[in-house]
């Protein structure tokens, strides 16, 4: 389905003419060039850069770029699909001067994100900010949703500059005033840059594992959530190596503990109402707010071959770690794979969310919303029935108990998520065949890239790669 968003040969009606403008105003204050910046199926943003002056040529005729980049593995190899992979072809990277911003921590730079579209003009099928954006479009003309997301952000501050072992730059306990202090200078910083990017920042804080912080933004449309996330992350790396810092996004930095998770915070509304608050439903939910959490449960075996793609994540998704990691849902239950945030007395209205756990920094933001709208949209569209909510850790649970409940434990291997995402249709049918395609073969392609190795060895692999 195309949209009034998708971009066009020559330019919408007024780009050009708006990106000259904006151009001669970056230029004024001292910019000298444009990231332009989207992510691939493995979940590492790629870019193009132009100088300042040629934003306009951009936004009329897009800026060519591979589309082998869709089959590309994090280490930078590349698997095939039967349309993808080949050295053949070229994409235009058309820059959305919506949310063009000047970057604080890299001065001369701004940024923006991309969709990606053919030489012929038609929306490339293996791009994921485009497949976001229509099936919210969708959602909207079927069934008056609109949607509210966010994507926390966990990362790990080793000592700089990158590369090798990962030494914390911190020695403070989690959630420290101690570790706060350390890095006191370094998100003063962080966060004066992302407010005069006019990012909103809610929280920033020291976390559990060494040397990790977590910082959550404030809700957006899903395809500006997943920007904000692409953005966050690029301001979170420049402002820490102007600090001399190393930072991993990465699910696990070491073998065993507690990683980097991307949870995401999703919530659905109609007219201006939220969904998940108000009614007579458990914890005011409305019948249709429990029908699309119902479908996202249902499908998170699935799920996570988009939202877990590392080998690497399935060092993080363990039990009792607070991932995440069975088919269970409760009221502010953070071992529960899908938390019910009810929000404060006399805030619910706007705060009431889903969270969806198993979801690391690995992923392509657009690829894990897109799929997570999909699943709840199939369950509330199905009239799924959202089962009996659990509490504590469902780990305890015995086999017979977990049955009963309906409480199953997620893949434990990147393996085990793809052959859950071959069969799912729903997701698939989401993605396109393209994209759905490019995302087994990369997944399998990560698999056989860590074959023979420890877990050591597989957080090493990826340490930073994100």
């Amino acid at each position: 389905m195309s949209t009034l968003a998708d971009p066009v040969p020559g330019g919408r009606p007024g780009d050009v003419e708006r990106a000259a403008a904006l151009a001669g105003e970056l230029t004024g204050r001292g910019v000298h060039g444009v990231v332009l910046a989207y992510v691939d199926t493995a979940g590492v943003t790629r870019v193009k850069t132009v100088p300042t002056a040629r934003l306009a040529s951009a936004a009329a005729w897009g800026v060519g770029m591979s589309p082998v980049f869709d089959t590309f593995l994090a280490d930078d190899s590349i698997v095939t699909t039967d349309v993808l992979g080949s050295p053949d072809g070229d994409l235009r990277l058309y820059p959305d001067l919506d949310r063009l911003v000047a970057l604080v921590g890299q001065p001369g730079w701004a940024w923006a994100p991309v969709d990606r579209i053919t030489q012929e003009g038609e929306p490339h099928p293996g791009c994921g900010r485009t497949v976001l954006r229509r099936i919210v479009a969708e959602a909207a003309e079927r069934h008056g949703l609109a949607f509210r997301a966010g994507i926390e952000i966990e990362w790990s501050v080793g000592q700089g500059p990158p590369g090798g072992d990962f030494v914390p730059a911190t020695t403070g306990p989690a959630y420290s005033a101690a570790r706060q202090v350390e890095l006191s200078d370094c998100t003063a910083d962080l966060l004066a840059a992302l407010a005069a990017q006019g990012v909103e920042v809610e929280q920033l804080h020291p976390e559990y594992a060494a040397g990790q912080f977590e910082i959550s933004v404030g809700a957006l449309d899903p395809v500006a959530a997943a920007d904000r996330s692409v953005l966050v992350r690029q301001t979170v790396r420049a402002v820490s190596a102007r600090h001399g810092l190393a930072v991993s996004f990465a699910p696990a930095v070491v073998g065993r503990g507690v990683g980097n998770g991307g949870h995401l915070h999703l919530s659905a509304w109609r007219d201006g109402v939220n969904l998940h608050s108000g009614s007579t439903g458990r914890y005011g939910m409305t019948a249709e707010a429990e029908s699309f959490a119902a479908g996202i449960l249902a499908r998170l075996p699935a799920l996570t071959a988009v939202t877990a793609p590392s080998p690497a994540s399935y060092l993080r998704l363990r039990p009792s770690q607070w991932a995440g990691v069975f088919t269970a849902w409760g009221r502010e239950t953070r071992e529960a794979a899908v938390r019910v945030v009810t929000g404060t007395a006399g805030v619910r209205d706007q705060a009431a969310n889903l969270e969806v756990k198993p979801v690391d920094l690995a992923a392509n933001p657009y690829l894990a919303l897109a799929c997570a709208i999909a699943a709840g949209l199939d369950g509330l569209t199905s009239l799924v029935p959202l089962p009996e909510e659990i509490t504590g850790d469902p780990a305890r649970l015995d086999a017979e108990e977990a049955a009963a409940r309906g409480v199953r434990r997620l893949p434990a291997s990147l393996g085990e998520a793809v052959e859950e995402f071959r069969g799912d249709t729903v997701l698939r049918a989401a993605l396109g065949p393209v994209l759905a395609d490019a995302v087994t073969a990369v997944r399998l392609g990560e698999i056989a890239a860590v074959t023979g190795l420890d877990d050591d060895q597989v957080a090493a692999a990826y340490r930073w790669k994100y």
